[in-house]
């Protein structure tokens, strides 16, 4: 079973966290089901970018992206080539390492 470890995040997850995963479950889902309240605005139909994240590890590990998940991610804030929406990236079998931008859309911290 698959592991998530979500870097601290000032606001968000100040300690962190590991979560276990399902493989063919999204990283948002993930989040979610541990209490990590990571921003999700569309209701995870790739219509917004609040849940962008980051996967520092494991980036292979997951599902590929479509067009629209592309294009949707070029309104994220802070994109790197390792940017995902949480909402879209299922899991596979390898551990992987997210990072919470500081900033979204809808979000944004003085930190």
């Amino acid at each position: 079973m698959p592991k998530v470890l979500f870097l601290p995040h000032k606001i968000i997850l100040p300690k962190g966290g590991v979560f276990e995963a399902d493989e063919g479950e999204t990283i948002l889902s993930v989040a979610l089901r541990n209490n990590v309240k990571l921003e999700h605005a569309c209701e995870q139909s790739c219509a917004c970018s609040t849940c962008h994240c980051i996967v520092r590890k494991g980036f292979s590990s997951l599902s590929g992206w479509s067009e629209k998940e592309d294009d949707i991610l070029d309104k994220a804030w802070g994109l790197e080539s390792e940017s995902r929406l949480s909402c879209q990236a299922v899991i596979g079998s390898s551990d992987i390492e997210v990072e919470i931008p500081l900033y979204s859309l809808n979000y944004i911290t003085d930190c």
